[in-house]
């Protein structure tokens, strides 16, 4: 299973689940290797294995500037585009093919009817300095334009522009922006 998500957000990267791509991706790409060691922190049994992971982890979430718990429901397919301030609630859930950029912020409301984290849908492309805050869902297909404020629901095809946050119906909401789906 695992194993699995693991060539899911390779293919992402590279097209390819080959051991080539593999080490490629490992030595030159920081966000496949966060979510490399972050899958495998799930997936080992083994204590000592676990610490090493978490360690490893650790040293990465300081260099590249990622916060995203081992804690956060991630599908398979997940692309971070570019490294740098990147914090996820450790109790928001993210489906797959989703594509995440730098200054994103999936954070939690802790307060009102929107109390709680967002659940976010397939195929979702979340667009630089976006926050993405309380019990929310955002649906399938749904393109966050850069430096957009959601904080509502966003139904399936659709772009979300600004802060106040607009809603934009669209088909192809994520054509040409998703790449190598799985």
């Amino acid at each position: 299973m695992v194993n699995d998500l693991i060539k899911e957000d390779l293919y992402r990267y590279y097209g390819s689940t080959s051991f080539k791509s593999f080490l490629k991706a490992l030595y030159r790409n920081p966000g496949f290797k966060y979510m490399y060691f972050h899958r495998k922190i799930n997936s080992t049994r083994l204590t000592f294995m676990k610490i090493i992971y978490k360690i490893i982890l650790k040293h990465l979430s300081i260099r590249y500037h990622f916060q995203i718990p081992t804690a956060v429901e991630v599908g398979g397919g997940f692309y971070i585009g570019h490294f740098g301030a990147i914090v996820i609630n450790p109790k928001a859930k993210l489906g797959k093919n989703i594509n995440i950029h730098q200054g994103v912020t999936i954070g939690q409301t802790n307060r009102g009817n929107k109390k709680g984290t967002p659940i976010i849908q397939d195929e979702v492309w979340i667009g630089i300095n976006s926050v993405i805050v309380g019990a929310i869902t955002i649906g399938n297909n749904v393109l966050i334009a850069p430096n957009s404020y959601v904080n509502f629901d966003v139904p399936d095809n659709s772009i979300v522009l600004g802060n106040p946050g607009k809603i934009i119906p669209k088909q192809e909401a994520t054509y040409a922006y998703i790449n190598r789906k799985v």
